[in-house]
């Protein structure tokens, strides 16, 4: 049975090793966070991701999967050892922060009594495997350390398919022994036909980020299609679905809302502009996608004061999902952060509700806003209705429902979750993004069905 370590019990770490475990891999991984390594030993997964804790639990049982607090246990006799540790913005530039990064691969290097594969699946920017193979060889230079690029390609809410049906599987490295382990521990893939690119050490690195950064530019442009739908009387689902019937362009991540958030497209984006502008190539348009990104985000407030009428002081709001996405508890740089910012710098009287993310929340909402049990327990009552998040159970909130509960007739849908139509039938006043004009939907009703079956979680 072939031995790795994963250095980082987070997200990434987390999903990987319970994945590759399931591969029927032996998998340790090293949490050095004493709080999180306690919930892992007892069972209790600290991240919210569907189909991971009996995943995780599973493997544990069939003793293939299991967690410590020190690096020397984790990477004995360990032939590859993954470092998924976080890389977060630097403040002030947009940068990687790597020393997450290189402190786990000093503590690695003292302890390896073997030669092994150090493999990065963090998100790095070009030039760290080299940087990392130097200081291998500088470090121990009686051992035969080959370095490894294997980025990884997963969706919050969708990781755990996203790891065991992946379009692809992405490897750098440039020895024979590293591509070995590397193929041996994807064999499983083999029979689902997964192609495995193969490639060197600076290109697997910016795979990752120009992938993400191409579908952040999807997400912004449809976006801006989408206010100019507004601004000419065009719904954007119509234009979505003609443009996403071209096979050059494609139906995913053309789907309109209040911007990208989470932890890999806000973060890559930016790390990814300030990567080419260091290697003077600079691009301009992965610049732009950041640029106007946070300019959308930061004019969700105006608009839901400008749908109201100029203001919402004194009014109740409902606030429908505060995760950046569904199937989902992270709360990085979610469009709701500076929304809710926004509405109480203005006087609402805020009531916020989301399936899982409420305790990430918290934290980084004014302490004014008020927290329900349940969707119907917010909007009971409420003059405003905000939907922010896409989760599907507030797609099941009928219109006559809302209309029997709250006490206004405002309804600013920034995911496009409801039916326009059925709504203001009811009674309602309806503003949703990129809905111009409701008579192509009236008049071709696939439009609104084909684009709920082709849209997918479209933040990262």
């Amino acid at each position: 049975m072939l031995k790795i370590a994963i250095i980082g019990g987070g997200y990434v770490g987390l999903v990987s090793a319970a994945c590759f475990a399931e591969f029927g891999v032996s998998v340790m991984v090293a949490e050095t966070d004493p709080a999180r390594l306690d919930r892992l030993r007892r069972g209790e997964i600290p991240i919210y991701e569907p189909g991971l804790d009996p995943l995780v639990e599973r493997n544990r049982a069939a003793g293939r999967l299991g967690f410590t607090g020190r690096i020397e246990e984790a990477i004995a006799g360990a032939e590859a050892v993954f470092i998924a540790v976080g890389t977060p913005s630097r403040r002030g530039g947009g940068h990687a922060d790597l020393s997450y990064v290189f402190a786990a691969a000093e503590q690695v290097l003292a302890a390896l009594d073997h030669p092994t594969v150090l493999v990065t699946k963090s998100t790095v920017p070009v030039g760290t495997g080299r940087r990392l193979a130097a200081l291998a060889a500088a470090r121990r230079p009686e051992l035969a350390i080959d370095v490894a690029s294997n980025p990884e390609f997963l969706r919050e809410g969708s990781a755990i398919g996203d790891f065991m049906r992946p379009d692809r599987v992405v490897v750098g490295a440039e020895t024979e022994r590293a591509r070995e382990v590397l193929r041996a521990l994807y064999r499983p893939l083999n029979l689902i036909e997964t192609p495995i690119l193969i490639t060197g050490l600076e290109t697997a690195e910016l795979i990752k980020y120009a992938a993400n950064a191409f579908l952040a530019m999807k997400v912004t442009f449809i976006n801006e299609m989408a206010d100019l739908c507004e601004a000419v009387g065009a719904d954007v689902h119509g234009v979505a679905r003609g443009m996403g019937l071209d096979r050059r362009i494609g139906a995913k991540f053309l789907h309109p809302g209040p911007g990208f958030g989470g932890s890999c497209f806000p973060k890559d984006t930016l790390a990814l502009a300030r990567i080419a502008q260091d290697a003077r190539a600079p691009s301009r348009l992965t610049e732009a996608v950041v640029a106007v990104n946070d300019a959308r985000k930061a004019g969700l407030g105006r608009r839901v004061l400008d749908a109201a009428g100029g203001s919402v002081r004194g009014m109740r709001v409902a606030v429908l999902g505060l995760a950046f996405k569904p199937e989902t508890d992270d709360m990085r740089d979610s469009p709701a952060i500076p929304l809710i910012e926004a509405l109480a710098d203005d006087g609402a009287d805020i009531i916020a509700y989301d399936p899982a993310a409420m305790a990430a929340a918290k934290p980084l909402l004014p302490a004014a806003v008020r927290y329900a049990e349940t969707a119907e327990a917010a909007i009971e009552g409420a003059a405003v209705l905000v939907a922010v998040t896409e989760w599907n159970e507030f797609r099941a909130l009928a219109p006559a429902w809302l209309a029997a509960r709250m006490q206004g007739r405002l309804i600013v849908d920034l995911r496009n979750i409801f039916d326009p139509a059925a709504i203001r039938a009811a009674g309602f006043v309806y503003h949703g993004v990129g809905r111009g004009s409701v008579s192509q939907l009236a008049a071709n009703p696939e439009f609104e069905q084909d684009f709920e079956q082709d849209r997918e979680f479209s933040d990262g």
